[in-house]
């Protein structure tokens, strides 16, 4: 155990309802055992990062483009997602894509969830995600309810769902992640675009930028901030 302040181990494709489950985006892929954060309290450096911002937040809303990602190991695993809550909290409400090397080759998932509760996979038929379409996710929060919305802009499906949860509304954030701490290798970087909370630009809600480690020979660092106020780039140093 780390002695940095222990944040929460990532359900996106968690041990326990992964096992019992098939993996919806390609065959061959198998379970994959995954890591826990360190990331405490603004902690960068652990195996997530992006932007944070810090407060009560009802809503979140990020795009990107799916990045070209070339599998190194089958261990490699990471997600680009947008949520609420995760930082400082122990609970994260949250969706994106996962991309998952366990087969030997990307394979690309649309998934929710609201830890702790265990994640929630959409089917390759009904949410299909490759490389170039162009991502839009939304976390809405009324209350203890949460409406989590993931459109594919360039396939033109949109999978929304309503779920509850006691959260503490702790943050709001635009993420890459890799609960394995193995990042693929991906063409240009992830770039994020019209990041928003509670509809204002990411730039006026003192947002506070996290490095993300990839296996401890390299980092992923957010740019900074684009013009618009909206969009940056996480790349490989």
């Amino acid at each position: 155990m780390s002695s940095r302040s222990f944040r929460r181990p990532l359900g996106l494709l968690a041990v326990g309802a992964f096992a019992a489950a098939t993996l919806v985006a390609g065959a061959g892929a198998g379970p994959v055992t995954f890591g826990q954060h360190f990331h405490g309290n603004h902690y960068s450096g652990g195996n997530w990062g992006g932007y944070v911002s810090f407060g009560s937040f009802t809503t979140a809303t990020a795009g990107w483009t799916e990045p070209s990602a070339t599998c190194k190991s089958s261990n490699d695993l990471f997600a680009p997602w947008v949520g609420i809550d995760g930082d400082g909290s122990s609970s994260v409400e949250q969706t994106g894509v996962a991309t998952d090397c366990s087969s030997g080759s990307p394979q690309y998932q649309a998934w929710y969830e609201m830890y702790p509760a265990a994640p929630v996979y959409y089917s390759a038929s009904e949410a299909p995600v490759k490389a170039g379409d162009h991502l839009t996710a939304t976390v809405t929060r009324s209350n203890n309810s949460y409406k989590l919305d993931l459109k594919n802009d360039t396939q033109g499906w949109t999978k929304t769902t309503t779920q509850s949860l006691n959260a503490k509304h702790s943050s709001a954030e635009a993420i890459i992640e890799s609960p394995t701490d193995s990042y693929p290798s991906i063409s240009g970087g992830v770039k994020f675009d019209g990041v928003k909370f509670d509809g204002k630009n990411l730039a006026d809600t003192s947002p506070q930028g996290l490095n993300a480690d990839d296996g401890g020979s390299a980092t992923w660092t957010p740019g900074a901030i684009g013009s618009d106020g909206q969009s940056f780039s996480m790349t490989r140093q």
